[in-house]
């Protein structure tokens, strides 16, 4: 079962996915709509989920599940993730490889395989002060804490 994000608690699961290119609005509206269409038929073991989700940056998909009403189990984690197989294939786009960084430089959003930002790191084209995306955050407060935070204060830092 849907519902607005800022209803959840700090506590809700939560799952970032960062795509390749910049999505245009009219894809995210309608990226929206299936959310918002997949996120009330989600269940676990056939109870609903009270979940939601963010899209920031016409480049992240973020998900959440308030876990105190009802955990997500395998299953149901399982067919989140065909959910966004799913987009990944409708909108030509890599929303599930890990091993890029996501990061700003001036107003815009850079996407880097994680090769590229380590040598961007030892040419100083980047630098601990650098805004990234900390998409390893687990929660919801995690997430406002710790998401877009300067790579010093991200496990990014491991590069400097």
């Amino acid at each position: 079962m849907y519902v607005p994000f800022e209803n959840l608690p700090g506590e809700s699961r939560i799952w970032i996915y960062q795509s390749n290119r910049k999505f245009s609005d009219a894809e995210f509206s309608e990226i929206e709509t299936d959310l918002q269409s997949f996120l009330n038929e989600w269940a676990a073991h056939g109870t609903s989920l009270e979940s939601s989700y963010l899209l920031k940056y016409n480049r992240f998909v973020i998900i959440a599940v308030n876990q105190e009403v009802q955990a997500a189990t395998g299953c149901s984690i399982d067919s989140s993730v065909e959910f966004i197989q799913g987009l990944e294939k409708k909108y030509n786009v890599d929303l599930l490889d890990k091993m890029n960084v996501t990061f700003k430089q001036g107003d815009h959003i850079a996407y880097k395989p994680l090769i590229d930002f380590k040598k961007m790191v030892k040419d100083k084209s980047v630098t601990e002060n650098t805004v990234v995306f900390n998409n390893l955050v687990n929660n919801i407060e995690e997430f406002n804490e710790s998401w877009e935070v300067p790579a010093l204060d991200s496990w990014h830092s491991r590069f400097f």
